[in-house]
């Protein structure tokens, strides 16, 4: 798994990494830096909504027998605040998982001086491909 996320090069120009990897839950952590700030300081919606999708990919991944892939099909998130802090941090999780078809939710938290705070939920759809195995998008 963690060789395929070094694959992914929005991940590396993010300077986002896997913190921890578990059957059917991944987190994946962000440095907070001006490089993925936007205009007022808080971390960009685009790299919060990056690293909450390829948690709960990695998250789906974990489940999927050896040789499967896995794409996102559709995803939802509410931003539900500000993502400020020191580190940003997804922690995505399978809600249901399928043969074809898997659910998951990704929790991101920004986290400050030892606190988190919740800035965002995604909930993704995630379709099982084969051949294109440790793939997740």
């Amino acid at each position: 798994m963690r060789e395929s996320f070094a694959k992914q090069g929005l991940m590396d120009t993010l300077g986002a990494s896997i913190a921890r990897v578990l059957p059917g839950a991944v987190e994946i952590v962000l440095p907070a830096s001006p490089a993925v700030s936007q205009q007022h300081g808080f971390v960009h919606a685009g790299a919060v909504a990056s690293i909450a999708d390829s948690a709960a990919g990695y998250a789906a991944l974990s489940l999927m027998p050896s040789g499967a892939g896995v794409l996102t099909t559709e995803f939802k998130i509410n931003l539900v605040a500000p993502a400020f802090g020191d580190r940003i941090v997804a922690r995505g999780r399978v809600v249901k998982a399928g043969r074809t078809l898997t659910l998951a939710q990704t929790e991101v938290f920004a986290e400050r001086d030892g606190q988190e705070k919740l800035v965002a939920l995604l909930t993704a759809t995630l379709m099982a491909i084969e051949g294109r195995a440790g793939v997740s998008d």
